[in-house]
């Protein structure tokens, strides 16, 4: 009950936070179509739109002059704002159903024509392993089957701490990073010595030496809270209202049952879970934004035991902007850290 309080006590505070952010339009100049949304909600919808058709900041904007409209590609991005718009909310009454995406699929100018054939062998679509009858495990027996595999609940329970060294692999640079865990549900990495990404417990922030740190936007803090579970097998049930099994699927050459969570107001998380070991292999979940949503994906690798418990020493996050992937060779359990390690550091005046 203590750590349901918790994660409630996080929603409830990041709504509160909410209630007193003010809107696109109050914070940057000359904003019409999105001008009523959250201001943190502003530039998230521009990567939206950025990744929908493969473009970058200053095919709409003049450099140094976001505010300016003398671009037409940015009249048009208004226009287009409104169409789908109010196309979602008069045909599927408010939902997000049709977003940048749906149309330019990566590219500036949507493709209107069906391709023609350019081979003689005819295409099929993608085979999808069909589920076994009567065989389909259970949320219940999947979960327990993750827990069995990561040592049991009571070798968890055991550990309380975890600190890790390794590298964070960037366009095939690495920088050296250390990662700081402690149950339930604090977290922070430090990337080359002077970045910094933490979950406090209550809340995220991020930061720069150097530069004052500052706090993540409530779709942010709630992402960041699910990745600092630290006993994340032990919680799922605690943390989704309802998980549903999906359709036996593939990674690779990998078998894996999908398990999709979901929260009240949230969009869903996907699990999925190798049908052999019954370890988690990938995680995907979204972020909203007012025109649509951006998936994340983390892909869990090379599991070893630290402390009687297995933990991932590799995981890649991967958004349709980018990607990274940390992959550790020190980690060690139980090792004290203070609760201040986690804390945001107070502005310096």
């Amino acid at each position: 009950m203590q750590k349901t309080a918790l994660f409630l006590g996080l929603a409830t505070t990041l709504l509160a936070q909410t209630a007193d952010v003010k809107t696109a339009g109050q914070t940057f100049k000359n904003v019409t179509e999105l001008k009523d949304i959250p201001a943190d909600q502003l530039v998230p919808a521009m990567q939206f739109i950025s990744t929908s058709l493969g473009v970058q900041c200053e095919t709409c904007h003049v450099a140094g002059k976001p505010e300016a409209d003398d671009k037409r590609p940015k009249k048009t991005a208004r226009e287009m704002i409104a169409m789908t718009m109010a196309i979602n909310k008069n045909a599927f009454h408010g939902q997000t159903q049709v977003t940048c995406y749906s149309c330019h699929r990566g590219a500036e100018r949507p493709i209107a024509i069906p391709p023609v054939f350019e081979t003689d062998a005819v295409a099929k679509p993608e085979a999808r392993p069909a589920p076994s009858a009567g065989t389909a495990p259970t949320a219940d027996a999947i979960i327990e089957k993750y827990v069995t595999a990561l040592g049991g609940a009571d070798a968890m329970k055991k550990v309380t701490s975890r600190v890790a060294k390794g590298v964070i692999v960037v366009a095939g640079k690495e920088t050296p990073i250390e990662v700081f865990t402690k149950a339930p549900n604090k977290r922070i990495t430090i990337s080359g010595g002077t970045s910094f990404t933490a979950f406090d417990g209550t809340a995220g922030w991020m930061g720069n030496a150097g530069r004052p740190a500052r706090d993540m936007s409530p779709a942010e803090s709630m992402s960041s809270a699910l990745d600092s579970e630290f006993y994340l097998g032990l919680r799922l049930k605690e943390i989704f209202t309802q998980l549903r099994v999906g359709r036996p699927d593939k990674i690779g050459d990998i078998d894996v049952i999908p398990l999709t969570g979901i929260r009240q107001g949230q969009p869903p998380v996907r699990l999925f879970f190798d049908a052999q070991s019954g370890l988690l292999l990938r995680m995907v979940r979204y972020t909203e934004n007012p025109l649509g949503r951006m998936p994340v994906q983390i892909d869990y690798a090379d599991y070893r035991d630290v402390g009687g418990m297995k933990t991932p020493f590799r995981w890649t996050l991967s958004r349709p902007n980018g990607r990274f992937t940390i992959q550790l060779n020190d980690v060690k359990a139980n090792v004290p850290v203070d609760d201040s390690k986690f804390a945001k550091p107070a502005e310096t005046k």
